[in-house]
């Protein structure tokens, strides 16, 4: 498996990866979108998708799918999530392409009867089953979801985990397989930076305004409810404005509320779509700071992209996040659902301008999170259950 620049660690395989892949938009089809794109050069790849990922009905954003340019990979859409007849369909599907290893792309426990279902059925057809945990355990609770996690994770060789907080929920599930921990990737998938001034003009932003960037799908557990509360007390030191760029999933009449009571309706600019990739670099180069308030968190891909436009990183001390931003280094760590110490941290960056020690901490610690590490990972894993 390799990358552009990097040499090749295992023989071309016949890979098979199961996930929310195009034409489904969001964080995991970026992550199989870029797999994708480095793994295909070297190996056979085939990407396995939804017919249906979710009923409308429990989905809470506009739409399920993209209609952006440049996001397409061949994909082969035969799962539907609460249909099991597709499930077998599935596996005649991919033992008669007999891969020699199946990834899975976990991150909810909606998935887990169908994934565990295949993953059992080609398991005993001699196809090693490999996930990689995004998530072990949903940041929104789900009835029954420790008991599916493990019906999933037991029937696998292998996992790869993108951070210390998914090991230690795949061992307080006792799930007992071998786990290789690695580092969520960069994303780099969104281009080149642009500048901050040409960013702001096309955003309608002035070159000498203070930026903050929320961004990203909106659901209560990425306490966005945490930043608007800390605003007031921001603009009691200095001004500034937050950018709020991403589909609300869920109601959002509670974020307009807080903004109406804390008087900061000139403050707060919301962008309430989908991002498309052509557009993210924009939100992301014309911020100063981009801000994390997370309630809960396993590692973030918000985060890798910011390192990619190397911008410094406010996050909450959940999850993995504070392994991926080290505190005073890269950005900040605060404590979750605590408006004051947010408040404290972001009039703290521009007070002691900061930005260029924390610049430098970013370009330093984006090393660290190569997509060859993750494929040297698996290279690793897959020697372990060979």
């Amino acid at each position: 498996m390799q990358n552009n620049d990097t040499e090749n660690t295992l023989a071309g395989l016949k890979i098979a990866m199961i996930g929310a892949a195009y034409p489904y938009r969001g964080g995991i089809a970026h992550f199989i979108e870029k797999m994708y794109r480095d793994l295909e050069k070297d190996h056979e790849i085939k990407v396995i998708t939804f017919t249906r990922q979710y009923p409308e009905f429990l989905f809470p954003g506009k739409t399920q799918f993209t209609d952006e340019q440049g996001a397409e990979i061949p994909t082969t859409r035969s799962i539907d999530s609460i249909w099991p007849l597709s499930w077998w369909r599935t596996c005649r599907m991919i033992r008669l392409w007999h891969p020699d290893i199946l990834v899975f792309h976990y991150w909810m426990s909606f998935f887990a009867p169908a994934y565990g279902m295949i993953a059992r059925y080609l398991k005993k057809r001699g196809i090693r089953i490999v996930a990689i945990a995004h998530n072990a355990k949903s940041h929104e609770k789900r009835p029954a979801e420790a008991m599916l996690a493990r019906f999933f994770f037991k029937a696998c060789d292998g996992i790869l985990v993108l951070s210390k907080s998914v090991h230690t929920d795949l061992i307080d599930l006792d799930i007992e397989k071998p786990i290789i921990q690695t580092g969520h990737p960069v994303y780099d998938i969104f281009g080149p930076p642009v500048s901050q001034k040409a960013a702001r003009q096309a955003l309608g932003f002035s070159f000498e305004e203070r930026l903050l960037l929320f961004f990203g799908f909106i659901r209560r557990y990425k306490g966005l409810q945490t930043l608007l509360k800390a605003m007031p007390l921001v603009l009691k030191e200095l001004k500034l404005k937050l950018i709020v760029a991403g589909e609300f999933y869920g109601d959002k009449q509670e974020y307009f509320d807080i903004v109406k009571q804390g008087g900061i309706e000139k403050e707060v600019v919301f962008y309430d779509d989908y991002i498309p990739e052509d557009k993210v670099a924009l939100y992301f180069c014309a911020a100063d700071l981009v801000v994390q308030p997370y309630v809960s968190a396993s590692q973030s891909g918000v985060a890798q992209i910011a390192y990619h436009f190397e911008k410094p990183i406010i996050v909450t001390d959940v999850g993995g996040l504070a392994e991926i931003v080290p505190h005073n280094k890269a950005g900040f760590v605060v404590p979750p659902e605590n408006p004051a110490e947010l408040a404290r941290a972001i009039v703290t960056f521009f007070r002691d301008h900061k930005a260029d020690e924390l610049v430098e901490g970013v370009i330093k610690e984006k090393k660290r999170y190569t997509w060859q590490h993750l494929y040297d990972s698996m290279s690793a894993l897959l020697k372990k259950i060979s």
